[in-house]
């Protein structure tokens, strides 16, 4: 399917071009120089909205001739004309033609933008014809896309607002872009009813280059069908309106389509014969456009050169109006400054001292604050490590009686085993007793709570890290990890927990399974790391 490439723009009275297909009618250089000329005559007469609608339409010559980046500049400044003069009709139909520039420079995203904004603005001034106009191209956008639901949607929302504006040339195109929806799906049936349906408003409406589009589709259809009598019927009645209305590019489509059905239908002695009419004629389509470019490209470097030596001698006029004008205002202001001068420079060097002392005033207010900074800072820091020292002492001298106390109770543990062990009866009971006292004084003592409180003061983020590899710890795993943080040898760890060193190596092996650690890998090196 091959959309309108452009929405029905406002014309200029003088060039009286009635649609996009003028443009093939005429020389698109001339037809540029006219347009060129009228927008220099209404910038001259500062008529913006007439200047507006001549960079819109030379946007279109361009467009056609494939120069995409000079179309685009124009419909831009176009655009912007019509913004600022609020002429929302123009410049909803200009949005619409820069949608199809990005569409052609695969911008699919910034396309749909200028159509919602179209479209928006048709909406607001309830025209029937815009809304359905943009609301197809939006959908051709989605069937490009292969989004099929929604190329549906907009297309069957455009039918609608043409049939509410009985517009029936534009009902005619969204028939023809439904039907080609469904040729992409492979649904032909469908296709070629909505083919049919755009072929009779075609006719009645008596559009004879939209229904050459028309004819090769449905000769499209017949032909991927295995209907090659029927296609081959309907693409020759393309190529007949192709011919009479002399467009080449139709006729290179039409001999094309011809060829492939011979082909399909094996004969392919005609298939090669219209093959080579297609090749003949398109070759014709290139070197006529490529002619056409040309053309244009030398009317446009031809308008720019003779724009820059305009400008140049204007610039040039007005250069030496202004060099005049300069030299008696240099010569005014050189006697006015040579007043100026002398009183100026003293007054710059009584300002200049002054700021001088306000620097050294600001610069010595500074230094005296900074010092006073570093000084706190020193100061701060000498207290925090003041008081690291001092805890650091308190929990030395805390293991340190911890040490010396479970030492005592191992050896009063030991006496009392060995009399534990005598015969004498009536004491054993009570040394049983008293052995227990002492065993359990091992594991509740306040020093383990001033211990930790003091150790954590020391160690702030240590037990912290350590909860990120476990948080199932208990307190007697607390300690004897926090021991090892201390660098402690195992034998001062047993005996500040009471326990023997074989039970030790248990509470180390059960530490290590908790924390993850690898067979080989130091527990006190991990602890140490934390």
């Amino acid at each position: 399917m091959s959309g309108g490439l452009f929405a029905q723009n406002d014309k200029l009275s003088k060039l009286q071009l009635s649609d996009l297909d003028d443009y093939k009618q005429v020389k698109p250089d001339s037809t540029f120089l006219e347009l060129k000329d009228a927008y220099n005559r209404a910038i001259e007469k500062k008529q913006p909205l007439a200047a507006a609608r001549c960079l819109a339409q030379m946007g279109q010559i361009c467009l056609h001739l494939g120069h995409f980046p000079q179309a685009l500049d124009y419909h831009l400044q176009a655009s912007d004309i019509f913004r600022k003069e609020g002429a929302q009709q123009p410049l909803a139909a200009n949005l619409n033609d820069i949608g199809m520039l990005y569409y052609y420079n695969k911008q699919p995203e910034l396309s749909r933008q200028q159509y919602e904004e179209a479209l928006a603005i048709f909406r607001q001034l309830n025209d029937k014809t815009g809304i359905a106009l943009t609301y197809g191209k939006i959908g051709h956008l989605y069937e490009k896309q292969q989004r099929y639901d929604s190329a549906f949607l907009y297309q069957r929302r455009a039918l609608a607002a043409y049939l509410s504006a009985d517009d029936k040339p534009g009902m005619s195109k969204i028939y023809e872009n439904i039907g080609s929806i469904y040729e992409d799906l492979a649904r032909y049936d469908s296709a070629s009813y909505y083919f049919n349906r755009a072929l009779d408003l075609s006719i009645q409406g008596g559009e004879k280059l939209n229904r050459i589009e028309i004819l090769n589709n449905l000769g499209d259809v017949y032909r991927k069908t295995g209907q090659y009598p029927e296609a081959l019927f309907q693409t020759r009645r393309a190529l007949l309106l192709a011919l009479e209305l002399r467009e080449q590019r139709q006729l290179s489509g039409a001999y094309r389509d011809l060829a492939k059905a011979h082909h399909l239908a094996g004969d392919n002695d005609s298939a090669f014969y219209y093959l080579e009419m297609s090749r003949q004629y398109l070759l014709g389509t290139y070197s006529d456009e490529n002619s056409k470019q040309v053309a244009l490209l030398q009317t446009v470097y031809d308008i720019e050169k003779k724009n820059n030596e305009i400008e140049r001698l204007q610039n040039a006029r007005k250069t030496n109006r202004i060099i005049t004008v300069a030299i008696i205002i240099v010569i005014l202001l050189l006697v006015a400054m040579s007043i100026l001068i002398i009183s100026r420079q003293r007054l710059k060097l009584r300002n200049e001292q002054i700021l001088r002392q306000q620097h050294h005033q600001k610069f010595q207010t500074e230094k005296e604050l900074m010092e006073a900074a570093l000084q706190n800072k020193q100061l701060q820091e000498g207290k925090l490590k003041e008081e690291l020292e001092v805890r650091s002492r308190e929990l030395t001298t805390h293991t340190l009686h911890l040490i010396q106390k479970n030492q005592l109770l191992e050896e009063l543990r030991l006496r009392l085993d060995e009399m534990v062990k005598e015969d004498k009866r009536d004491q054993k009971k009570q040394l049983k007793q008293l052995l227990g006292q002492i065993n359990h004084s091992f594991n509740h003592d306040q020093y383990w709570v001033d211990f930790r409180n003091i150790f954590e003061q020391v160690h702030q983020t240590f037990f912290d890290n350590l909860k990120k590899y476990c948080d199932t710890l208990t307190s007697n795993d607390l300690r004897v990890v926090a021991l090892l943080k201390m660098n402690m040898e195992s034998q001062d760890i047993a005996t500040l927990l009471g326990i023997s060193q074989d039970s030790l190596r248990v509470v180390r092996y059960r530490l290590r399974k908790k924390l993850n650690l690898q067979q080989g890998e130091s527990l006190t090196a991990f602890i140490q790391s934390l």
